[in-house]
């Protein structure tokens, strides 16, 4: 298969928040794979999905990307990042929220690979 993407793409899971219209309308998403200039984004569902633009937060990395949508499958979208740097975004309660669960779970993880042996 042909690579059509200029940068490598790291895969990783992160929470992100897609403000999806001009009203602010915002949902929740898996950030599955990101590079510099993209992201591929996994919803819930494919209800009210953008078909153009969204403004993508990242709380673990403490970003914001406006973005551009390239492709869509049912609920999976790939996005390029705008040609603007990415802007750091203020710790709100949420953010804060959600990367102590984040680190909550890789310990919960270490523990159970602990426990079962596999480390």
């Amino acid at each position: 298969m042909l690579e059509r993407r200029q940068t490598t793409r790291e895969r990783v899971i992160f929470g992100g928040i897609a403000a999806i219209d001009a009203r602010g309308t915002t949902r929740d998403c898996i950030v599955r794979n990101i590079s510099e200039t993209g992201a591929n984004l996994s919803f819930r569902n494919n209800l009210h999905l953008p078909k153009d633009l969204l403004s993508l937060t990242i709380a673990k990395r403490g970003r914001r990307f406006n973005a551009r949508v390239i492709w869509s499958n049912d609920n999976v979208l790939g996005v390029a990042f705008s040609s603007q740097q990415p802007s750091e975004t203020p710790a709100t309660q949420i953010d804060e929220a959600l990367r102590s669960s984040e680190k909550k779970q890789r310990q919960l993880q270490r523990q159970i690979r602990l426990l079962t042996g596999e480390v």
